[in-house]
């Protein structure tokens, strides 16, 4: 298959495979209540692109008067896009979850890029944000994402969004109709009005977990039958609990428009006919995915052909069902995945250095006397701008129901802390201007997360161990934190639903604080530890030193390269460094 064809070559991370400059690439892991062991509904979202700053968003519940206007502006790059009616009342929306707990997440597979429409005003990020302002449930957030590109039009490329509350988790996947004449009274008959997007929406049934990661996985489906499956025609038929299908009446009219598909009905494929998988999204994309569903099935290896980019006909499931249930600490685990366990693990080739360094600095193509390569990508990356794991309770009042679990940077080197729906304001360590990209803050999150990650890529091996330690602490008294409060805060929810969000508020800014701490802690100590590349002795936390001398280490260690990095040194050296 022709790489080019297809819009691989725009924003996915599977661009990077096939010579296009990358900038986005995220990952989705879905968990329905069935499948989690609590009965909790979980989804994670790592935000992944080199030019995105780490903050935790936050738009207060409000009311507007009618008439008011809501100004768009294009999440990835600030450009404004146009003006859209406000809706009279929104909810309180901390990062992608808010009040109701509705939880939203996405990942970019950019699909056939003639379809990106320029007239559009609504791009991905904030119909995410705007569906989490305007929804009580994910059905209802489906209904006004469709319904919001529909009247406004669709300005980005194929987007996989993962759609949650307390109680489904659904997958939609969108892609525009190509430009739309602005001017265009009325659509030709027997033509397919371009304004807006084609989609798919499918809930993943319960007991079953799913993901997507920058490729379009949504293939056949259901056609209509007013019944378990509708149309946009039916729309208003969404909230029924039978419909588990819904898509746009024009999805396969447009590709045949369009030349992409000359089928049976029954036999359009989603993804297929808009998204083409090839080697780039397969080997970058799908094998995310992947590591996912290999590590809670046994029986996922004849699949790993399909992920390795070698038979892209054998495609993975949409969906499958795990084989023991998932903790909220499983998925943050799924988040964390290097590939480690199976033959593509990033620690075990050369490109991971004598101290086994996951990680692979961009570009993943590369050429070698005329041969194209590829560094794998894996779910954590270096380049994360924030990642989370939202977890919703059914058995909780919504307002404190749902809790982000969020971190900045690299998944793997992140602590998770939570963050009530609820909340009427946002720490400073996560607060929007606190820092950017050009400009370190220290009081910021995303600053301090990185420095800690970037200082241990230099010996990754032993100094992630130690990294480690502090993470599982942290989020392990979190957790337990979390579980203890629940029925008190539910309770007093109950009698004062002010003072419950205030408590809420309070005990996430609390934990925040506590991060920041424990991880200038944690730097100070790794660089006393680790620095000149020496390892200092150390037991508990504490450095052992010099009987003769207190502010004098014990000794230094100065651990030995492994054989097979001498050997890669002495055959690239010849006899320069041979002792004679």
């Amino acid at each position: 298959m022709r790489v080019g064809k297809v819009a691989l070559a725009t924003l996915a991370l599977c661009a990077a495979l096939v010579g296009a400059g990358n900038v986005f690439g995220c990952t989705n892991y879905l968990v329905t209540k069935g499948a989690s062991v609590d009965g909790s509904v979980l989804i994670s979202y790592a935000a992944d692109s080199h030019y995105l700053y780490g903050e935790l968003y936050h738009w207060p519940a409000a009311v507007y008067p009618k008439g008011a206007l809501y100004k768009v502006y294009e999440w990835d790059t600030g450009k404004y896009l146009g003006e859209i009616p406000q809706a009279e009342r929104t909810y309180n929306v901390v990062g992608n979850v808010n009040e109701h707990q509705v939880m939203i997440g996405e990942t970019t597979y950019g699909g056939r890029h003639e379809l990106v429409d320029p007239n559009g005003i609504i791009d991905y990020g904030s119909l995410i944000y705007l569906a989490l302002q305007r929804s009580t449930s994910a059905r209802d957030a489906i209904k006004t994402m469709v319904e919001l590109v529909a009247e406004h039009g669709y300005a980005s490329s194929g987007e996989s969004f993962s759609i949650a509350d307390k109680d489904e988790v659904w997958i939609l996947e969108l892609i525009g109709k190509g430009p739309h004449d602005k001017d265009l009274k009325k659509t030709p008959k027997g033509k397919v009005n371009r304004k807006g997007a084609v989609w798919v929406a499918r809930m993943v049934p319960d007991g079953y977990v799913s993901g997507h990661a920058n490729q379009a996985r949504i293939t056949t489906f259901p056609l209509a039958d007013g019944k378990t499956s509708i149309t946009d025609k039916q729309l208003k038929q969404i909230y029924d609990r039978k419909v588990t299908t819904v898509y746009s009446h024009d999805v396969i009219q447009l590709a045949r428009e369009m030349g992409y598909f000359n089928g049976k009905d029954a036999e359009f494929s989603f993804s297929d006919t808009y998204a083409p998988v090839d080697f780039g999204a397969a080997r970058a994309c799908e094998a995310r995915v992947f590591a996912f569903f290999n590590a809670v099935r046994s029986d996922m290896g004849q699949y790993l052909d399909y992920a390795k980019g070698e038979n892209l006909t054998h495609r993975m499931p949409l969906w499958i069902k795990p084989e023991k249930k998932l903790s909220q600490h499983d998925v943050k685990q799924a988040m964390r995945d290097h590939f480690e366990g199976f033959e593509l693990d990033m620690t075990q080739d050369v490109g991971a250095g004598p101290w086994g360094l996951p990680y692979r600095w961009r570009p993943l193509d590369w050429e070698y006397k005329g041969q194209k390569y590829v560094n794998e990508r894996a779910t954590a990356t270096q380049q994360t701008g924030f990642v989370f794991v939202g977890q919703a309770r059914s058995w909780m009042p919504d307002a404190v129901g749902c809790i982000l679990w969020f971190g900045m940077d690299d998944a793997d080197a992140t602590v998770f802390t939570p963050m009530y729906g609820c909340m009427t304001s946002i720490p400073e360590a996560f607060r929007e201007g606190n820092g950017s990209l050009l400009e370190y803050s220290s009081t910021s999150a995303f600053w301090l997360f990185n420095k800690v990650a970037n200082f241990t890529y230099l010996r990754y091996k032993y100094m992630h161990a130690d990294l480690k330690r502090v993470q599982e602490r942290l989020e392990k008294g979190y957790i337990e934190q979390v579980e203890a409060n629940s029925k008190q805060l539910a309770a007093l929810y109950g009698a004062n639903p002010a003072k419950a969000v205030a408590e809420a508020t309070a005990f996430s800014t609390k934990c925040t604080e506590n991060t920041m701490a424990e991880w200038n802690k944690l730097f100070e100590f790794l660089l006393i530890k680790y620095i000149d590349g020496n390892i200092k002795v150390e037991e508990n936390g504490v450095f052992k030193a010099s009987p003769d001398n207190p502010r004098v280490p014990v000794k230094v260690l100065n651990p030995e390269y492994p054989d097979w990095w001498k050997e890669a040194v002495v055959k690239s050296t010849g006899d320069k460094l041979k002792v004679r």
